[in-house]
């Protein structure tokens, strides 16, 4: 399966909308999407995984440079992930340095 990750930015938040396999091999571009996003000041990162089907541990990965990456003063919320995926965060225990929502608001 594909993937894409694209970012928008507005004021002080950046989201990623994620769709497809997060794996080994599509993680770089993650983590490419990843550092513009860290060119502002952010307080909020949003990585949007409704569409998102499956995240290896390379997307795991990719999660933790992200939290690290932003700061201890960014916010990053994961929205929308699936059952398969919101399990593979919190076996991790990643979900205790993140905030996680079902929910995704239009």
């Amino acid at each position: 399966m594909s993937f894409d990750a694209t970012l928008d930015m507005a004021g002080r938040t950046a989201t990623i909308r994620l769709a497809g396999s997060l794996d080994t091999a599509t993680a770089p571009m993650f983590r490419e999407v990843i550092e513009q996003a860290s060119t502002g000041p952010l307080e909020l990162l949003v990585l949007n995984m409704e569409n998102l089907s499956y995240m290896s541990s390379a997307g795991l990965r990719c999660l933790l440079f992200a939290r690290q990456k932003m700061g201890e003063d960014t916010r990053v919320m994961v929205l929308g992930a699936n059952p398969e995926v919101s399990r593979t965060i919190r076996l991790t225990g990643f979900d205790q340095s993140i905030t996680m929502s079902r929910h995704v608001a239009d």
